[in-house]
């Protein structure tokens, strides 16, 4: 029953950020399925409200009955009441859960108060699988930072562009189906200013279905976002990130809707950039799990040069660009054991292409 409660949680991951994505199944002594669920939006039900909630809509009593979920049941007054208080009220016999909460206000107390409560408590089964469906939630908890995938489309000889710039389309409609498939999961998606400049893209999701837009973080030196930039979308958040305190800038792109967050890298030249570091600890705080970057080599170069990248999504079609744009501009490295090293997460064919899914080695063992 654990592995349902899983599919079910995989549902709720596009729209449940910031929350973990959490899946629930009731099934009486017998084996009989009471209900199930999954969280919902921000501020909605949990997984196991969600089942309850199902079960009494069909006139069933859970008294008794085990449940199986994908993460500790929270034990915290946060934009919802405690689920265990409303699993310990349904007289639940037993709990199953795959992984004890990360969050300090949870951490292990929801499972306390269970058992507490006279309720049998096993904890495991599922464990791997729920832990990577939430690595966004977990970093932010345990690192106080979001989990930051790099997204890049490149011919088999690596370049995501030719010279002048021209990069659509190196994938298939397949990819880039897939590619909105990630940035529907992310709580915001990151760009440069330079992107901004040459391409004037919208980086919402279109091609897949959602029921939330992620946030969109621009990393804006000089606050030179075009007004006009069709980024400014009034279903989403807008934020950007600047070295900048002109005061004029600012006013009028908050009048767009931005939110305009001044961070700038101390250096002896004075602010002329944006510190990385220290927008992904102010992300955190924002509570953005997972951050989807899709920029361009220079940004992209940056943010592998300072470690911040965790993981790296690479599609890559079949096909050889010779001279053009590499993935990330960082290095020259003098020797090869100074590469990033990277282990290969998972490798898939969509279409004609090769989606692989490479992750900084040793960086998801927090």
């Amino acid at each position: 029953m654990i592995n349902h409660a899983l599919e079910l949680a995989r549902q709720a991951r596009g729209v449940c950020p910031p929350n973990p994505a959490v899946g629930c199944v009731l099934v009486a002594p017998g084996g009989q399925i009471l209900g199930e669920g999954q969280t919902q939006r921000t501020g909605a039900a949990h997984a196991e409200i969600m089942a309850l909630n199902a079960a009494q809509a069909r006139g069933l009593s859970v008294a008794g009955a085990t449940a199986f979920v994908t993460l500790e049941p929270c034990a915290h007054q946060g934009r919802t009441g405690p689920c265990c208080d409303a699993l310990i009220r349904a007289g639940i016999g037993k709990v199953v859960a795959s992984l004890e909460d990360p969050n300090p206000r949870v951490a292990g107390a929801g499972f306390a108060r269970l058992r507490a409560a006279g309720i049998e408590v096993v904890v495991g089964p599922g464990a791997a699988a729920s832990r990577e469906l939430n690595i966004g939630f977990f970093s932010r908890m345990v690192r106080q930072l979001p989990w930051v995938r790099l997204k890049v489309a490149a011919s088999l000889d690596g370049k995501t562009a030719l010279d002048n710039g021209t990069s659509q389309w190196i994938t298939a409609e397949a990819a880039r189906t897939d590619g909105h498939a990630w940035r529907a999961r992310a709580c915001a998606v990151l760009t440069g200013i330079g992107t901004v400049l040459e391409d004037d893209p919208q980086l919402d999701v279109r091609l897949v279905a959602t029921e939330r837009q992620p946030a969109l973080v621009v990393v804006d030196s000089r606050l030179e976002t075009p007004l006009a930039a069709r980024l400014f979308n009034r279903e989403r958040n807008v934020l950007m990130y600047t070295a900048s305190d002109d005061a004029g800038k600012i006013q009028a792109l908050q009048a767009r809707g931005a939110t305009v967050i001044a961070l700038p890298e101390p250096t002896p030249a004075g602010p002329t950039k944006v510190d990385l570091a220290a927008m992904l600890r102010d992300l955190a705080k924002r509570e953005v799990n997972e951050l989807h970057v899709e920029a361009g080599h220079k940004l992209n170069g940056s943010l592998v040069r300072t470690g911040l990248v965790d993981e790296f999504l690479v599609y890559l079609a079949p096909k050889l660009i010779g001279q053009g744009r590499d993935m990330a501009n960082f290095g020259p490295l003098s020797a090869l054991s100074e590469a990033l090293p990277l282990v290969f997460h998972s490798t898939q064919l969509l279409g004609p292409d090769l989606r692989i899914l490479a992750r900084v080695a040793g960086r998801d063992t927090f």
